[in-house]
């Protein structure tokens, strides 16, 4: 019997980490690690990004979640945002001459807090201060004053026509701004009646005289209107001129404690003129602003004067954001609305900071499918990183949303650090289809989805474990424990010289093995621990592949796990659904027949077979050609079908499984029911590793054991998959009593001779027979 008959030898099925190689009673022993296991490469590439601070070198962090991407850049870039000046604080000022166009303003970090509690102070001061700086008694003298000198020109201009009017016997009354006038008898005015009883033409005399002295009197009125405005400014004058003398120390002081910013002074001058009027018009006590308390007085000033603080970083180090929902909004901010009487309205205050305002002058995280998965965002970062400037604007409008009046806040100077974290996929389809990505993520720091595994590594993903525990409240684990932990590690990586940097799936299990520790009330979590947690876990997530068992169990799909077939094979697939990830056999059938069609691959006919598989199907071609059909030409038709498959099938790992079955359908040579294969080939018939292999030989293990064993059961697997074998340990158990088999080959021929217990000399004769004689039928079709 050859090599290749040989079952792989148990011991080789699963490698075991022995507890023992451990100096340590528990992890509470190990010292905590801290950072990130391995990923020098990405960790290095980091390092240079931050570094460089000309404009486009962002970052694009790249690997699959759980590999420790967020943490190692968020645990870096905090170490480095010690090194960083602590950036300005970023206000927005009420813009006098344009309400729509808030002003920004930059002050020193802890400024910001501090100049609005000054400005919060001074509306306080100044409601203190008025109405009562208007009862002073130079305001009320200087008022007084005023309002006398109108009195006094109205009262001459009256005194004049009166005298004039008594000249004439006409007396003149006044009724407020209004003017009479009366004849007079004997020096007194006289009555209607009396009037009545007057002759004609003394009546008409008194008619034109009157006539003549309001015609005098408008005249010498004529310029009251002049007066009135005159007084009125004047007045206006002494009311700005005290608001002037009132408000001047309040807002000295705000000049004296912050004349290092040029653009707050300019606010202030700005905000004195606009006082002039707001005082006027809310703290007069003879002009009260109607249905306004003091209260609401007192919001409307603070609305008007105090700054609306945007960002403050006092006391910290610059800034490292994660914003784990980039949405427009969140991101550059947004300009918020109150319902005013049914009309919605908005002003400076209602301005509101993204995460791009606060990791301004440090480092932002975003996760990049995130990112590009919201509208508008993407467009708007890029134009963020090229203008290097911070816009809080609406995206652009949805047709139907009803138009409202916005703000068009100042912009702010944008120096933050992007870095973006995202899979492989994502990052060399934005690199392709977007021409500016590589000129603002020029940094590309690329992690690997596994770590070398030696002791030094082994006794590394230990202290993390212990870190991990410490953070989250777990008690310590035991050496087993952590074996068992490392040996799923190395069944995740694919590779027994391998472990997995999916560090965060081991942190899950930890989790759930102190739940099971808790019930228990066990000190420490144990290796029992960690395997019922496993066994859960296969239990949650094992429905689907329970109940596909069940339909090959019960014959509505057709797998057979004895005897012989011709055409028919085992082939070996892996399925992903969600989270759960298992191995399931299928058949695999050939037929064949003379004609010069070639190999048809049934799936991608009709367009579920994916390129991969295709391209599977053509190597296979390729080797029929190469093995057997070197003198004279491969003229055959023949079909190839994974059966009861209705769902899209890719990979070539099927392709010795379909090789053997079309030379089995070639030769009529049965192959055995009760093997699985595995493998991909190469034209030349060498067979190559293939993913999964695990799975797929626990899909079929368990098949064959809900029908029973029959001590001819096992799979055939590439040998170079050996190295990948971390096997349960009921399928271990199974092949060291003999019941069931693992068999490793390097070619199509071995991989023949365990399926057809032939000799794969007599299998390949036969084949070069077979063909040869399809050759001549289909060239004599042709002649005739």
């Amino acid at each position: 019997m050859s090599d290749c008959r040989t079952p792989v030898p148990p011991e080789l099925l699963r490698f075991r980490v022995d507890p023992a190689g451990f100096d340590f009673a528990s992890t509470d022993e190990l010292e905590p690690y801290l950072g990130v296991l391995g990923q020098e490469r990405a960790q290095a590439a980091i390092e240079f990004g931050v570094a460089m601070q000309r404009p486009g070198y962002n970052i694009f962090v790249m690997g699959d979640p759980g590999c420790g991407r967020l943490s190692l850049v968020t645990h870096y870039l905090q170490t480095r945002a010690h090194d960083l000046a602590v950036p300005s604080d970023w206000l927005y000022l009420n813009n006098f001459t344009d309400i729509r166009q808030p002003l920004a303003l930059e002050l020193p970090a802890g400024k910001g807090k501090s100049l609005v509690a000054d400005m919060e102070a001074f509306v306080d001061n100044l409601m203190a201060t008025f109405p009562t700086a208007f009862e002073n008694p130079a305001f009320q003298r200087g008022k007084q004053a005023i309002e006398l000198e109108f009195n006094q020109r109205y009262s001459r201009a009256i005194d004049e026509v009166e005298a004039a009017a008594r000249a004439e016997s006409i007396a003149l009354f006044r009724e407020g701004d209004s003017v009479s006038f009366s004849p007079m008898l004997g020096g007194e005015p006289v009555s209607e009646e009396e009037f009545a009883g007057f002759p004609e033409e003394e009546r008409e005399a008194f008619h034109a005289t009157a006539k003549r002295l309001e015609k005098n009197l408008n005249d010498a009125l004529m310029a009251l209107p002049q007066w009135k405005r005159e007084s009125s400014e004047r007045l206006r004058q002494l009311q700005q001129d005290t608001i002037t003398q009132a408000v001047e120390p309040l807002l000295v002081g705000l000049a004296e404690t912050y004349g290092e910013a040029p653009a707050l002074l300019r606010y202030l001058e700005d905000a004195r003129h606009d006082l002039l009027r707001t005082v006027a018009e809310m703290l007069m006590e003879d002009r009260p602003l109607e249905g306004r308390d003091e209260v609401s007085k007192r919001q409307d000033l603070v609305n008007r004067y105090c700054p609306k603080l945007l960002v403050s970083h006092a006391g910290e180090d610059a800034p490292v954001v994660y914003e784990p929902n980039p949405t427009y909004g969140n991101l550059f901010g947004r300009v918020e609305y109150v319902n005013e009487q049914g009309a919605l309205v908005t002003h400076y205050k209602l301005i509101y900071p993204g995460a791009v305002h606060q990791a301004n002058g440090g480092y932002l995280i975003l996760d990049a499918e995130k990112l590009v998965s919201e509208p508008h965002v993407w467009p708007a970062l890029k134009r963020a990183l090229k203008n290097r400037q911070i816009r809080i604007e609406a995206p652009q409008q949805d047709p139907g949303q009803v138009a409202v009046v916005t703000l068009n806040p100042e912009e702010i100077p944008l120096r933050v650090k992007i870095v973006l974290i995202g899979d492989a996929e994502l990052y060399y389809v934005m690199q392709a289809l977007d021409d500016e990505f590589n000129e603002l993520f020029r940094v590309l720091a690329d992690f690997d989805d596994h770590l070398t595994r030696n002791a030094a590594t082994t006794l590394d993903l230990a202290r993390l474990i212990r870190a991990h525990a410490d953070e989250t409240g777990c008690p310590a684990l035991t050496p087993a424990a952590v074996a068992r932990l490392v040996e799923v590690s190395i069944r995740h990586a694919g590779h027994t010289g391998r472990l997995s940097a999916r560090i965060g799936d081991l942190f899950e299990l930890v989790g759930e093995a102190d739940l099971l520790r808790g019930r228990e009330g066990g000190a420490a979590i144990d290796q029992s621990h960690v395997e019922s947690a496993l066994r859960l876990r296969e239990q949650r997530l094992g429905r689907i592949s329970q109940q596909l068992r069940e339909e090959v169990l019960e014959g509505r799909v057709l797998i057979d796990t004895a005897g012989s077939a011709v055409g028919k094979i085992n082939g070996l697939t892996v399925l992903e659904v969600g989270d759960s990830r298992f191995g399931m056999p299928a058949r695999i059938t050939a037929t064949l027949y003379p004609g010069t069609r070639g190999v048809v691959d049934i799936e991608r006919e009709v367009l579920l077979g994916q390129a991969i598989h295709s391209k599977g199907i053509m190597i296979l071609s390729g080797y029929l050609g190469h093995r057997y059909a070197r003198d004279f030409p491969l003229a055959v038709s023949a079909n190839i079908a994974i059966e009861q498959s209705y769902g899209y099938v890719d990979g070539d790992s099927a392709s010795l499984a379909e090789v053997c079955a079309l030379i089995s359908a070639l030769t009529g040579i049965p192959i055995r029911q009760s093997l699985a294969t595995t493998g991909s080939i190469n034209q030349y018939g060498e067979v190559q590793a293939v993913g999964g292999v695990n799975e797929k030989i626990e899909g079929f293990f368990r098949l064959c054991a809900e029908r029973g064993f029959h001590g001819e059961h096992g799979v055939i697997i590439p040998k170079a998959n050996l190295s990948s074998l971390m096997l349960e340990q009921d399928v271990v158990e199974a092949a060291t009593r003999g019941d069931f088999a693992v068999y490793s080959v390097d070619s199509v021929d071995e991989a023949l001779a365990l399926l057809t217990g032939i000799a794969a000399a007599t299998v390949n004769a036969k084949a070069v027979s077979k063909l040869r004689s399809l050759s001549r039928l289909s060239g004599n079709g042709r002649s005739r």
